[in-house]
């Protein structure tokens, strides 16, 4: 399939994910709220092993920003809006995201991979599930490269996504760690597993809620990947500002150490 039949491919793909009950993602089920809640825990505990003391002095981007809701995370962790960037392939999603987020976010529509920005212009490029809804190898690769373009030396990806296909859903697949370093070959990648697969958390939690964290808890039955991925840097990217770093911070960094 050629890159542009992709582009096609994955809007038809989120149109049909658009019959899904209305309420299937809301933050008010309560498989949605621990879910979000969980993956913000992780996010904070994950900037702070390296280093990351506030966001204010980064700039950001986010791919596939959707209507805005992970870049409003980012802003009241303490984010700039001045400083922070969104994309998203469909325009309807981009509308949604300029009602709700501050007016000085800027928002770039189209796809990501060909957006007209300067490499080496932004310290942290966030992509949450959006690689699982690229079927095409090729365009996954180039979406890649170009993410690590506008990396500065030093700057990091922030990712979230799932590792496992979903037998019931075609129009998405997993990205397991060994694609990710596929994607990001120089890439030092700290990582851990997060997220209770969702069909079994929106089942346990229809009984109760507290059984998300109990199951949870079995890290076999957690389905996705959070991941700094840090790009090498001449000088250590926490000697920037709104950064605290040590020695062993860098050569954890250098190294690829886990959490």
């Amino acid at each position: 399939m050629s890159e542009p039949d992709e582009l096609d491919a994955i809007r038809q793909r989120y149109a049909r994910r658009s019959a899904l009950p209305a309420d299937r993602y809301a933050v008010s089920m309560p498989d949605v709220r621990l879910r979000v809640e969980e993956r913000q825990r992780a996010m904070h505990a994950l900037l702070s092993s390296q280093g990351i003391v506030t966001l204010r002095d980064l700039d950001l981007i986010e791919i596939g920003c959707g209507s805005g809701a992970n870049l409003q995370e980012l802003i009241e962790s303490g984010a700039d809006p001045q400083r922070v960037v969104g994309n998203d392939l469909l325009a309807d999603r981009l509308r949604q995201a300029r009602r709700t987020l501050p007016p000085a976010v800027r928002l770039l529509a189209g796809d990501a991979s060909a957006l007209p920005l300067a490499d080496a212009s932004f310290d942290i490029v966030v992509q949450f599930t959006v690689f699982s809804s690229i079927l095409d190898d090729a365009l996954q690769q180039r979406l890649a490269a170009a993410m690590w373009r506008w990396l500065r030396p030093g700057g990091s990806v922030l990712w979230y996504d799932f590792t496992l296909n979903n037998p019931r859903n075609p129009d998405v697949r997993g990205v397991p760690l060994a694609r990710l370093r596929q994607l990001f070959p120089q890439g030092r990648i700290v990582q851990r597993r997060v997220t209770l697969a969702p069909p079994l958390a929106r089942a346990v939690c229809r009984v109760h809620p507290s059984l998300y964290t109990a199951l949870n808890a079995l890290p076999l039955l957690r389905t996705h990947v959070l991941a700094w991925i840090g790009k090498p840097a001449f000088e250590p990217f926490a000697a920037r500002p709104g950064v605290r770093t040590t020695n062993a911070d860098v050569d954890a960094l250098r190294d690829g150490e886990g959490i």
